[in-house]
This record gives C-alpha cells, sequence and structure tokens, in this order.
C-alpha cells in the first residue's frame, strides 16, 4: 500500500490508518461491544497487514483500548519497525480535569498500558471541552505537552477534535504537527472544508477519520442509522439512502465509495477507518482497490451539506 509522509513529522504512513476506538469495547458509543479475544486478534491482524498506522486515545474505554494494544505490542517484543502509533492525552473522564497536570497523567497511563518509552505521535483530545484561553494558559495542558515534546516522552504533537473554527484556531498556533478530523469530511458532510484548506495551507497533516460517518456509510442507512456515534437525522438518513442507491446502481460497495471518497483528496495524508474485527483489515483493503466509474462521483456529491453533525453537542 501506498505510504505518505505525515507532513513535517516525516512519519511515513499508509493511506489506510486502523482506527482503534471499538477495540476498547464502547457499546455506548458504537452501540456494540467487542469483547478482549476479538480486540487482540484484531490487533494482531493489523501487525500481519500491510497497514502500518494504528490510532487510539486514552478515553478508547478508558484506556482499555490502549491495554489491548499493549498486549499484543508485548507479545511481539515492541512496536515492529515500520509501523506507527498515534494516541491522543485526554481529561479525566470522571472529573473534566483538563489541566497541565492531567495531560502528563494521561501521557503516562497511555505509555504504562501500551509498554512503550515514548509515544510517536501523541494528540491533544477533544479541546472542544475547556477553552482555548485555558488550553493555551501558563500550566495548561497544551505547554505540558509541549514540555513532554522537548523531554523526548513525546517525538510529535498533533491536535484532534470536532468543532472546525475550533480545529483551525490551534492549528495556527503554529504548535501542532497533524490534526486530526472526524465524521466531517464524508459523503454525507464537507464541513471539514476550511479546516483541510487551511492545514494545506500551514503545512500540517490531515489525517481524516470517520469517512463512515461512524457506520451509516458502511452498513447502510437501514441497518445502521447512526452518524457521529449519535441517532441520524431523518434528512441524513435519506441522503444516505439516496447515495446508497446510486452505488448499487453502478454495482459499487457503498463502503469503497466512502472511503474512496476520502483518499482522493490530497490534502489528506491518512485515512482513519475503524475495525472491531480481524477480516475487516483485508475487506478495508479490498475496499479501497474496488473501481468506481466517474459517473458515480458526479451523481454522489449533490448530497453532502456543510453544517456540524455535532452542533450543539457541547453547549
Amino acid at each position: 500500500m501506498e505510504k505518505r509522509v505525515l507532513g513535517k513529522t516525516g512519519l511515513e504512513v499508509t493511506a489506510i490508518g486502523v482506527g482503534c476506538a471499538a477495540l476498547g469495547d464502547m457499546p455506548d458509543t458504537f452501540a456494540y461491544s467487542v469483547e478482549e479475544e476479538r480486540a487482540l486478534a484484531t490487533v494482531r491482524a493489523i501487525f500481519q497487514s500491510e497497514v502500518n498506522y494504528l490510532d487510539t486515545a486514552a478515553s478508547y474505554g478508558d484506556g482499555e483500548s490502549e491495554r489491548r494494544i499493549g498486549r499484543v505490542l508485548a507479545e511481539m517484543g515492541g512496536l515492529p519497525a515500520g509501523y506507527v502509533l498515534s494516541t491522543k492525552a485526554d481529561r479525566d473522564l470522571a472529573t473534566g480535569d483538563f489541566s497541565g497536570d492531567q495531560m502528563k497523567r494521561s501521557v503516562e497511563r497511555s505509555l504504562r498500558l501500551l509498554g512503550l518509552d515514548s509515544i510517536q505521535l501523541l494528540f491533544l483530545h477533544d479541546p472542544e471541552h475547556t477553552t482555548f484561553v485555558e488550553a493555551m494558559g501558563p500550566g495548561g495542558p497544551v505547554e505540558a505537552l509541549l514540555s513532554l515534546r522537548e523531554q523526548g516522552v513525546i517525538q510529535h504533537l498533533g491536535v484532534a477534535g470536532g468543532p472546525i473554527d475550533l480545529m483551525i484556531r490551534y492549528i495556527e498556533t503554529g504548535l501542532f504537527e497533524a490534526v486530526i478530523t472526524h465524521n466531517r469530511y464524508t459523503l454525507l458532510n464537507r464541513s471539514a472544508e476550511p479546516l483541510l484548506q487551511r492545514a494545506a495551507e500551514l503545512g500540517v497533516a490531515v489525517i481524516n477519520a470517520a469517512p463512515y460517518g461512524s457506520g451509516i456509510l458502511a452498513k447502510g442507512p437501514d441497518a445502521y442509522a447512526r452518524y457521529a456515534y449519535q441517532d441520524a437525522a431523518p434528512d441524513l438518513v435519506e441522503r444516505a439512502r439516496r447515495i446508497a442507491e446510486i452505488c448499487k446502481r453502478y454495482g459499487v460497495p457503498l463502503a469503497a465509495c466512502a472511503l474512496q471518497f476520502s483518499l482522493r483528496d490530497p490534502r489528506i495524508v491518512s485515512t482513519i477507518v475503524g475495525v472491531s474485527r480481524p477480516e475487516r483489515i483485508e475487506e478495508t483493503v479490498a475496499l479501497l482497490q474496488h473501481p468506481i466509474p466517474d459517473a458515480v462521483w458526479e451523481e454522489v456529491t449533490a448530497f453532502a451539506d456543510d453544517g456540524d453533525p455535532e452542533a450543539g453537542r457541547w453547549s
């Protein structure tokens, strides 16, 4: 699989990365559970595949995703050469503490659970749960993470979150080498367009997560009528049905269209696809290679909007 340089980090990642949130067993978020042995088998399958990029977070299962990945890394004697693993520093899920000290605790726990001495790429996660001023201020989370980078505990620093205006504000500080956006650049939603453009201007690497909108564009709207981890609005479900009908007419899997839509944009370095079963790795690679006629792209572009799919969630 093609590898691309992740902006100024110099890290080389495959065009597809594997998102490990579901492997933390998060039924409230994904509406299904993933037991440990299945999760471990999935992580092993990732390392046996041509995909070289894994992404997780301290908050995924409150450490469970990292712990499970760490078990497999221990079996392998550490992170194999040529692979890139990113994780994210999180607020305290019980208290909401988003201080600099909490960021240090989050990173320390991630290192312990993963069994690593340092983290290649770490993201400040979901900063919409604090204010920009507090995050950037003395003793705040950004200062703490920059200190850890100076110490070599973190090799590269990025930011990952929801609201597009906020993500742009963070990357314009010049402190972050990469940005993750999720659920906001798909066949159904293009609200991340300004972020992709600004990041390209600044030389910040863009990673696009959740090209399936958390499942509706993979399983289909009738099988899984959820978008961005919540019940999808009727209008969105109807637009997903129209896209699915177009794909069916051309003999193209809906999931292939959703995945390749993200990969077609040269501003996106890697696209993170969540998986919860070992066989999903090869299936995803097959979707990447499925031929899609130009006529499909001409028709499906009419069904996206640019409103934030999680508007009001943090108000």
